[in-house]
């Protein structure tokens, strides 16, 4: 009995000391290893698009800044001003001509002569014109002359003696009051056709001539220096107007219209 409690312990000995045999020991190692390298793996990466289409979208609004067109709401003709870095060859005669002529026969054209006839009429400007439907025309046509007259003098008849550059280089960059007094600016200062700065005889020359011509079809009490002087300077403050509409125009399409015109 003695004997046989001696050999069942000595086997029960071997048992609980005997090494794992080598393929569980295998698998435990494996097991223990892949648990070890998933803890020390890192996370996987996550896709990295929102840098790329931040980059993108960026690379959008670049090539949209300073983008004109050739209307202003579909309506008011653009068609003088030129997109921010925009390297154009210089125009011939026959299209200055063409500018002038598209700006003073364009539709709008006849809408804000009818504005600016409607105005004059009202403020009774002209007394020998009278009031009425009658009244109205003379005012009309006179405007629309007038309206023709300082285009071609501006456009085409000055720029083309003095070979200078007549549309709006948009300067797209900057503060608001840096881009500000740049479009007024170029009221007194310009393009010739080789793309040196000048002066800017073509507005300075170019409106005060129409205003002196436009004295043919006005009432000789009415052709003095007084009225001249004022349709002159009322001219350049109408086009130092339009120069602030075109510089600013790409960013108001862009910015609240998301460029639908």
């Amino acid at each position: 009995m003695a004997l046989r409690v001696a050999a069942f312990t000595f086997f029960l000995s071997c048992v609980l000391t005997f090494p794992a045999s080598p393929a569980s020991a295998q698998t435990g190692t494996e097991i223990a290893s892949t648990t070890t390298n998933e803890m020390d793996l890192p996370d996987a990466p996550q896709a990295a698009t929102t840098p790329q289409v931040q980059a993108s979208d960026q690379k959008v609004a670049e090539a949209n800044t300073g983008q004109q067109t050739k209307r202003i709401l579909f309506i008011v003709p653009n068609f003088r001003s030129v997109s921010v870095d925009a390297k154009l060859p210089p125009l011939t005669p026959g299209q200055k001509f063409k500018l002038a002529f598209q700006d003073s026969f364009d539709y709008s054209s006849f809408i804000y002569v009818g504005i600016v006839a409607g105005i004059a009429q009202a403020q009774k400007s002209y007394p020998e014109f009278h009031q009425g439907a009658a009244g109205y025309g003379r005012y009309y046509w006179h405007s629309f002359a007038d309206s023709v007259n300082e285009n071609a003098f501006a456009e085409f008849i000055v720029p083309v003696a003095t070979r200078e550059d007549p549309r709006y280089y948009t300067l797209g960059r900057g503060g608001f009051g840096k881009r500000l007094v740049y479009s007024f600016s170029r009221l007194g200062i310009t393009r010739t056709d080789n793309a040196n700065e000048t002066v800017n005889l073509s507005e300075i020359v170019g409106a005060g001539a129409a205003a002196g011509l436009s004295n043919a079809w006005y009432p000789s009490h009415d052709r003095t220096w007084t009225k001249t002087g004022q349709k002159w300077v009322t001219q350049i403050g109408i086009d130092g107007i339009s120069n602030i509409a075109k510089e600013f125009w790409p960013d108001i399409n862009q910015k609240v219209f998301r460029n639908k015109f």
